[in-house]
């Protein structure tokens, strides 16, 4: 059984959609605590499935380093297998992925490597394309600059606007999480493997 951390900044439906998978019997993972960057609305998915949750406060820390060692103190309790971040809104410190690597994983409402960064749904429309996605990555130092586990890709519509196409996109970018999650227990897909393909010669 693959043990998951998952760290969260917001609503957290992201984990709420992992939480409900992992409610299966036949699904092979498990989400063990659920930590945050702030008081997150998302806490309540966990705190009804009565996982254990943590907050690290990015805003108490004089530095994301200093942020990052601790936030990796507080993983380590857990011993996580797998760590996911679900619309955490920090770009972890370089010291704390490569603590953790190649085990921590991103989601993205876009089609990388278009549109990465914060506002990947309104870059898209702001290009003026006519399909997007969904990405799930391995998260390197960069950003969203990882090998891509999943994607796929999501139209846009005449007349969608910020909130209607990120509400088309989050059901896929759920299912994609999901399904990465399922094959990295089962062992289907490797990790190891995935960040050796990217990595540089030596």
């Amino acid at each position: 059984m693959l043990s998951v951390a998952v760290l969260i900044s917001g609503t957290g439906s992201n984990l709420r959609a992992l939480l409900d998978a992992a409610a299966d019997p036949d699904y092979p993972a498990r989400v063990v605590v659920v930590g945050a960057d702030r008081e997150a609305e998302g806490f309540a998915h966990a705190e009804e499935y009565g996982i254990p949750t943590f907050m690290v406060p990015y805003a108490q820390f004089e530095s994301r380093e200093e942020w990052g060692a601790e936030l990796g103190a507080q993983l380590a309790v857990w011993q996580p297998d797998l760590v996911v971040l679900s619309g955490l809104m920090r770009l972890l410190p370089a010291a704390l992925v490569d603590e953790w690597s190649p085990r921590i994983i991103n989601t993205h409402p876009a089609y990388l490597p278009e549109f990465p960064g914060a506002h990947g749904v309104r870059d898209a429309l702001a290009a003026g394309v006519d399909q997007t996605g969904a990405s799930v990555i391995l998260v390197d130092t960069g950003v969203d600059s990882g090998p891509i586990l999943a994607q796929e890709r999501v139209p846009v519509l005449a007349g969608d606007d910020e909130h209607t196409l990120h509400e088309r996109i989050k059901p896929v970018e759920r299912r994609l999480l999901i399904d990465v999650v399922r094959r990295i227990a089962t062992g289907d897909l490797d990790l190891a493997a995935q960040a050796a393909s990217r990595a540089p010669a030596p």
